[in-house]
């Protein structure tokens, strides 16, 4: 963003482009726009360092893999000692290049220009797979050889090897198939695909919603690499939707399945096969014939001998746990989860199965998400953990040892650290200290963990430990000399009370030179969504160095999530469903009650931001309150009966079952309401929240008569991506907020 706002004079002033100004008061370096968000990487500074990412270990435990620095030419990965940081190259990348180019149609400079997407290495590590040109390619990192596994001019796509490293799995023209890596023996495994039939590929809606956005691998190795469990998705149901890249002077098309809310889904099955080939035995899902079901997870248990997969009706108020026999595709069912409202299979996970045929469960039940012990048989051993604090994340059992390692919110619910605890429940041990957020991976063989730490004014930090807690060494300090010499706005974490006694975390940036007798005005920035934070003490990136900024220009920016949205359990999410924005609504703007009675808050000058579902509850707020002055909405869903179905229905069921919600929380049905000034934007090539959200509440304005600004960005998707056009956006709201605040 070329511009910086000066908030004495509220006018747009162009400053030279440097990595801070001189405060003419305050003597010392404060933030510009340029520093933050400049698409010129020489004027850009990188406020959050560059931590070590990308750390994978070794199967012995005993070593990690870190990525290189990569030039114009490729570098292998580092292999780095754990405990005592020594490390080297995994191979020579001077032998790797020799030997893919000597392979027919494989050039040097090819060789020499690939990409870390396009290298993966086998379990063993002891070779690479190489994905180039629309073709597999495999390199021996024992002997130095290289050769090709794939000739087809149709592109591979989801390419994975086999647990054994002897296979090589991937899908081309929506079919499934495997090619052994010693004899180069292609082998169909499926067959009938097409443009509407996928075989271990998820669509749109189940890779996005289900199975982890942006991966569309739909297939499973078996432990012994003899089977492979895959889904096959019918898209034939589903309806249609274009996308339009209007840059180019006839406009291109993207049409793409995307079933809305209350559409047919795909139709989904499970298969399983050798990847020598062979007929597919097909899992017996019959009893969820009349369902609509959606197939959430899939996975094998410890010995390989049985499929697990989970199932939910498509509104998601249960879920099966099942085991089906790959030989014979029959299945039984071991556990039948229910809720008040919904179960939401992104908070439970998957079965985790230990050496006695019991398994791990991450169960929401009681309100809070905590940990269970199983039998076989699906009968409850015991309950694990307990308490008013969520179980985030199960790292996994080391069962020789006796502790189960997990992360959790028992400290903090604004941070998460690591834990453990004895097999029987007992002994709960936090195995962090002070503050801050952990992201932490064990080894395979729990003997060592890595942290990656952060805090709201820390950028990340990597750390080894051991599985007790003690810190080994220091991967990576990431020191930022430059945070030490800004005079940065902190943030102050707080509590405030609502009517009914709910605690809300909230957080609260004032302006560096904060004088109590002066009003401020504020801007409030806010997610909103089921069980999604947006307090949280962790570095925030860049969105937060704006914060900062905007502090550091006079306004205070204040963070509070509504009940729904507090990551406080499960429960209160259940309060909105059926009802999305209006509890969500009702909790913000009794934080800003709060708020406006403090004498330093100028109660008329009171902004909102969000995307996404943020974007859906500013436009909500200034359509169903006439606490905001302004608001800005990014890629907003203004009418739920335009998202998708896995989402929508998981919290508002389908629009035939809940009519009377749907139309009570449309922002295009109160758009005679809008109150204050609105400021939208959408990328054009939206695949996810589509721009016609926008268009028809920009319509809907229009025909109300009323005033609104709007900004589109050609060809960015959910979220701005391009550095001039992020560049642009931040500048476009920080001169929208000087104007209208």
């Amino acid at each position: 963003m070329h511009n910086v706002v000066t908030r004495r004079s509220f006018a747009i002033t162009v400053l030279t482009l440097s990595l801070c100004r001189v405060d003419a008061q305050a003597g010392s370096p404060s933030l510009t726009l340029e520093a933050i968000f400049s698409p010129d990487p020489e004027v850009q500074v990188e406020f959050g360092g560059s931590p070590a990412e990308g750390l994978t270990w070794a199967a012995a435990g005993n070593r990690y893999l870190q990525p290189s620095d990569q030039g114009e030419d490729y570098q292998p990965p580092l292999q780095v000692d754990a405990v005592t940081g020594e490390s080297h190259p995994l191979f020579d990348a001077a032998k790797m290049v020799a030997a893919l180019s000597a392979l027919p149609d494989f050039p040097e400079q090819d060789a020499k220009r690939l990409t870390d997407g396009e290298v993966q290495l086998d379990p063993q590590q002891k070779a690479l797979l190489i994905q180039r040109a629309n073709d597999l390619f495999y390199y021996s990192l024992e002997n130095s050889s290289a050769k090709r596994l794939t000739q087809d001019p149709d592109e591979e796509e989801i390419a994975c090897f086999s647990p054994d490293s002897r296979w090589v799995a991937f899908v081309r023209n929506n079919e499934l198939l495997a090619v052994e890596v010693d004899s180069g023996r292609e082998v169909a495994l499926t067959e009938g695909a097409g443009p509407e039939l996928f075989n271990g590929k998820l669509d749109w809606v189940y890779q996005e919603e289900i199975y982890g956005r942006g991966d569309f691998k739909g297939y499973w190795w078996n432990p012994d690499s003899s089977l492979i469990a895959y889904l096959q998705l019918d898209e034939s149901p589903v309806h249609r939707f274009t996308l339009i890249d209007h840059l180019p002077i006839r406009g291109e098309t993207e049409i793409v399945h995307y079933p809305k809310a209350g559409d047919p889904n795909p139709r989904v099955r499970l298969g399983v096969v050798s990847p020598k080939g062979g007929e597919s035995v097909w899992v017996d899902t019959s009893k969820y014939a009349a369902q609509d079901h959606l197939i959430v997870r899939v996975d094998w248990n410890r010995d390989g001998g049985h499929i697990v997969f989970l199932v939910q009706d498509r509104e998601q108020t249960w879920l099966d746990i099942n085991l089906a026999d790959p030989e014979t595709g029959s299945m039984t069912t071991l556990l039948h989860e229910t809720s008040p409202a919904f179960v939401d299979v992104d908070l439970t996970g998957k079965p985790y199965w230990l050496a006695d045929g019991s398994f791990l469960w991450m169960s929401g039940r009681s309100g809070y998400h905590h940990l269970y012990h199983f039998e076989p048989s699906g009968a409850i051993r015991r309950q694990l953990t307990s308490g008013e604090w969520e179980v985030r994340e199960l790292y996994g059992a080391d069962e020789a040892d006796g502790w189960i390692y997990f992360a959790a919110s028992e400290h903090s619910p604004i941070e998460v650290h690591p834990y453990r605890m004895r097999m029987d429940g007992s002994k709960l041990e936090r195995l962090s200290s002070g503050s801050g957020t952990h992201r932490v991976d064990f080894d395979p063989t729990f003997s060592h963990y890595i942290d990656t730490w952060s805090d709201y004014d820390t950028p990340p930090k990597v750390h080894l430990y051991r599985a007790d807690g003690r810190r080994v060494r220091t991967i990576d300090d990431n020191p930022v000399p430059i945070l030490a010499e800004s005079d940065l706005a902190a943030a102050e974490f707080l509590q405030v009370p609502a009517p009914d006694g709910f605690l809300f975390e909230a957080a609260l940036i004032k302006p560096p030179d904060f004088d109590p007798k002066k009003k401020y005005p504020v801007l409030q920035y806010n997610y909103g969504g089921p069980h999604a934070q947006t307090v949280r003490n962790a570095w925030g990136g860049s969105r937060h160095m704006w914060f900062r900024y905007l502090a550091q220009e006079g306004y205070i920016v204040w963070m509070c999530d509504n009940r729904s949205a507090s990551g406080k359990g499960i429960w209160p999410t259940w309060e909105a469903y059926q009802r999305m924005g209006h509890l969500e609504l009702e909790d913000l703007e009794s934080c800003l009650s709060w708020l406006k009675a403090k004498p330093w808050v100028d109660p008329e000058r009171i902004g909102v931001y969000g995307g996404s579902y943020g974007g859906f509850m500013a436009a909500f707020a200034l359509t169903h309150s006439k606490s905001f002055k302004a608001g800005i909405a990014f890629a907003p869903v203004t009418d739920w009966h335009l998202y998708d179905t896995i989402y929508t229905e998981r919290y508002m069921r389908r629009p035939q079952n809940n009519p009377e919600g749907y139309e009570s929380t449309s922002v295009i049905k109160a758009a005679d309401r809008l109150h204050g000034r609105l400021l939208l934007a959408h990328g054009t090539m939206d695949d996810n929240v589509h721009l016609q959200n926008t268009v028809k509440l920009a319509n809907a304005l229009q025909l109300a008569g009323k005033s609104f600004d709007l900004m589109l960005y050609p060809t960015a998707r959910h979220g701005v991506r391009d550095d001039a056009q992020i560049y642009h956006w931040y500048e476009l709201m920080t001169r929208f907020l000087l104007t209208n605040l």
